[in-house]
């Protein structure tokens, strides 16, 4: 296949419970390697260039064993799940046993055929790589235990929370340093020289399996959090960093491979310099859920080349579905912001759609919603023009609103501007629950000495303007709460 596209467009997919809903609707076991193609070709439809399988690893008997006993986690089951039964609980994908592909799922060879089929469409495929912790019948457990980070009696009775016992030792749980430890895991030693080369071993075998890793709370194993995190019990930090000496090793393998971390924090300017492709922007996820249009310019002031190797979203496993989250009306406004910026774009399976329940990670099925069939139809349309070169290829430039003394709203206007020697696209979202108007100015753009049409892709709405207007004092632009303008310039 060619090299990556720049601005790629990624698509999550729950893939247990995406299998076991194909195998309801074909009436047969459905598995990784016997998929229809016409499943393929209806996901190569929605112009995706990267499908993320989640949750394709082995999971874990005692991982299953520990989330049952659960209180918390079992209530979150019943709520997403009302009929829930422990048969539905197949074990966290992120409390992986062995890297090896589950054989429910397909097993190794599974994956290489869907690979195999999606490489036939042009499209990459991404896994996941949690380096932060293993299940506790990981075989390094038994093997290696030196690879974690151990505790004692004293460490047990005073932090039951944070250190298990299994079998004769005891071990620190798997943590981030701001919540309770997870009970169902192990906490790995990101100092330890031999686990560092452990770990490239196995991202080696999967480097080969895949196109490129979603590494799970990437910023946990920065040197300087992980010391923070456990101190004397990690020993001295080395030289290097995790990602600094694992990043380069599979690059040297395979060097088209492409790391993206999941990160916190404000973090990803350091996880970039540690050799990550691509960063979560969780910053503006929470800018666009919580704060005003000039919090959302603001962090889209940042240096382009930083931005190009962000990745936005307004939904993943992680986040509530953003029909939940984003209140009607600004969860599209929400998604155009994210779809049209530079950097890569990430999609939930079920997002289309419009599914509001928030699925637990360890469950194989979900409940059945109605489509929102006029959400699915606006996604397709902003993705089918996304695909166009100019989003790869072009130049990206944030644009200035400019209003009157008498009327503030153009505050709440977000403006930028794609183009390059053939196209020229202004996207405009009046990211405010009240009307806005104001002036929009493209800069650099050589509109004048001519007039032109501008066709809204998105609404069919087309305008026409003469380029001086547009150069002063500007576009004119009036939308109502939450809208948007994504326009192409034609000339008459």
């Amino acid at each position: 296949m060619p090299s990556w596209k720049k601005n790629p467009v990624i698509y999550e997919i729950n893939t247990w419970v995406w299998l076991e809903e194909l195998s309801r609707k074909m009436d047969y076991p459905v598995t990784l390697g016997n998929i229809p193609e016409e499943t393929w070709d209806e996901i190569a439809h929605l112009e995706v260039e990267v499908i993320w399988l989640m949750g394709v690893w082995e999971r874990s008997p005692r991982g299953i064993e520990i989330s049952n006993q659960h209180a918390g986690n079992l209530a979150g089951f019943r709520a997403a799940l009302p009929d829930f039964s422990f048969e539905d609980n197949v074990g966290s994908p992120y409390c992986v046993h062995r890297y090896f592909v589950d054989a429910h799922i397909g097993g190794n060879g599974g994956l290489a055929k869907a690979r195999s089929q999606l490489a036939q469409r042009e499209i990459r495929l991404i896994l996941d790589f949690v380096p932060n912790h293993l299940a506790q019948d990981h075989p390094w457990v038994e093997e290696f235990p030196d690879y974690f980070i151990r505790g004692d009696e004293a460490d047990l009775l005073n932090d039951p929370v944070t250190f298990s016992r299994v079998g004769d030792a005891i071990f620190a749980c798997g943590k981030d340093p701001f919540y309770p430890a997870w009970q169902d895991v192990l906490q790995i030693n990101a100092f330890h020289p031999g686990l560092r080369e452990a770990a490239i071993e196995t991202m080696t075998a999967i480097s080969d399996q895949c196109d490129g890793i979603r590494c799970d709370m990437a910023m946990l194993l920065i040197n300087d959090v992980f010391a923070r995190t456990w101190g004397t019990r990690a020993g001295s930090p080395p030289k290097y960093g995790y990602w600094e000496e694992l990043i380069p090793a599979i690059k040297r393998h395979n060097p088209g491979f492409v790391f993206i971390a999941e990160a916190y924090w404000d973090l990803e300017w350091t996880l970039h310099h540690q050799g990550f492709d691509y960063c979560y922007d969780k910053r503006l996820y929470d800018r666009l859920e919580h704060d005003t249009a000039q919090d959302i310019r603001l962090h889209l002031m940042a240096d382009t080349g930083f931005q190009n190797k962000l990745l936005r979203f307004i939904e993943n496993h992680d986040e509530p579905r953003h029909v939940v989250a984003f209140q009607p009306g600004k969860n599209r406004a929400a998604v155009v912001v994210t779809s049209t910026l530079p950097g890569a774009k990430l999609y939930h399976e079920g997002q289309f759609e419009g599914r509001k329940v928030k699925l637990p990670v360890f469950l194989r099925r979900r409940p059945d919603e109605p489509a929102d069939t006029d959400l699915f139809g606006f996604s397709q349309r902003l993705l089918h023009a996304i695909h166009h070169t100019v989003f790869k290829e072009g130049t990206w430039q944030l644009c200035n609103a400019t209003g009157w003394s008498d009327n503030a709203s153009f505050n709440n206007l977000l403006a930028w501007w794609w183009y390059d020697t053939v196209d020229r696209y202004l996207i405009v979202v009046n990211y405010s629950p009240l009307p806005a108007q104001g002036h929009i100015r493209m800069p650099g753009s050589d509109l004048t000495g001519n007039t032109w049409n501008l066709n809204d892709v998105l609404s069919g709405a087309t305008f026409e303007r003469t380029g001086a207007e547009m150069h002063d004092p500007g576009l004119y632009v009036a939308l109502g709460p939450w809208q948007n303008h994504f326009l192409r310039f034609f000339p008459v």
